[in-house]
């Protein structure tokens, strides 16, 4: 299996399935270019990273955690040659509310085969006899030791660490710091109990079968329905029967189109189509904002609701919960230099009466 999407156009070869395998840390690190879930983010422009009021969630004021990141080049444009898409997720389960993406932010990174940063050439296949640190960007950015942020927080005793925020220092404090700080004893980078479980992100083609390929279409037939001014009640009825036909329809066909691959947690298809988790809350043109470059915004990925058993968010209680995460970028792919672009997100759940299983 391809470890990302390829280097050509994605439109013209189909959907790409994500999945979550297990991998060496040292193969999610930035110079391995890689596509990943959870851990901290693999920065690929090693500057202008987002500040925190960026990654701060808009509902209740608290950093974002790393979700995934995919590694997407784009053939034919030479700044970018490197393109990596970063999603970031609240972690405060109260934010998670019905079709509301208020929680959740997207940036992409684009860079030039020649660049600051990496070499001309493709890594190596084999582990660097030296590592990065987990604290601090090669290009001297220091890093937050939670969620591997812009940290411009540094422990007041120690001064060893770096946080990007209160929020975060007090977590890590409560964690492991309290027992190291000050001691002779080096500091280790360990797990945070804040970020989501971490795993390589490969691809591979999807194949459907014949009889599927029929099926997918986002066309719901009308009923027949007969009104009467006299008669409203019976209307509305007739209404909810419609819309729960409707429902019915694309849960059906979200069903088939996953069902041969039901593992797959993210589907890869720049400019094409998505599909769709319910007939409520799809994206129109008029949703979806243009580029800070003017351009308008189009499809590239979505992430799919397995993803949510791979990170062990489930709670009897409020949880992180999603149907799928829609993510749209510039259509002309605008070159902004080493800047991370904010891009678009939107959020999509399973009506109240349908179920994805």
């Amino acid at each position: 299996m391809e470890a990302t999407p390829s280097n050509t156009s994605n439109k013209e070869k189909g959907v790409a399935l994500g999945f979550v395998e297990e991998a060496d840390a040292w193969q999610l690190r930035s110079s391995q270019f890689p596509s990943k879930v959870g851990g901290r983010p693999a920065w690929l422009s090693q500057s202008d990273l987002p500040s925190l009021p960026d990654l701060t969630c808009a509902k209740c004021q608290l950093p974002t955690a790393f979700l995934l990141q995919v590694y997407a080049p784009i053939v034919g444009q030479d700044w970018s040659f490197h393109r990596t898409l970063f999603v970031f997720c609240c972690k405060t389960p109260t934010c998670h509310t019905r079709n509301d993406n208020q929680c959740f932010k997207v940036f992409r990174s684009q860079l030039s085969r020649k660049n600051d940063f990496y070499p001309y050439d493709p890594p190596p296949e084999e582990e660097p006899e030296e590592s990065s640190s987990d604290c601090m960007l090669e290009s001297g950015i220091k890093l937050c030791r939670v969620c591997g942020c812009p940290g411009h927080k540094a422990c007041s005793r120690c001064h060893a660490v770096t946080y990007c925020s209160k929020d975060h220092q007090t977590i890590d404090w409560k964690h492991s710091h309290k027992k190291e700080c000050c001691k002779e004893a080096s500091i280790t980078v360990s797990t945070s109990p804040f970020l989501f479980p971490e795993f390589e992100l490969v691809t591979e083609p999807e194949e459907l079968e014949e009889k599927d390929e029929s099926n997918v279409t986002d066309d719901v037939e009308d009923s027949d329905t007969h009104h009467t001014d006299n008669d409203l009640d019976e209307n509305e009825l007739e209404d909810m029967a419609l819309h729960e036909t409707q429902d019915s329809k694309v849960v059906q066909i979200f069903k088939q189109r996953t069902s041969v691959e039901p593992h797959q947690v993210l589907r890869y298809e720049r400019g094409g189509v998505p599909l769709w988790v319910s007939s409520e809350h799809k994206t129109l043109e008029e949703n979806i904002p243009k580029c800070s470059c003017g351009a308008k915004r189009i499809f590239e990925f979505q992430v799919m609701p397995q993803l949510l058993i791979k990170l062990k968010v489930d709670s009897t209680d409020a949880s992180i919960d999603w149907g799928t995460l829609l993510v749209y970028t510039c259509a002309n792919n605008c070159q902004q230099g080493n800047k991370y672009v904010p891009e678009f997100i939107w959020k999509q759940d399973f009506s109240m009466d349908q179920h994805p299983v």
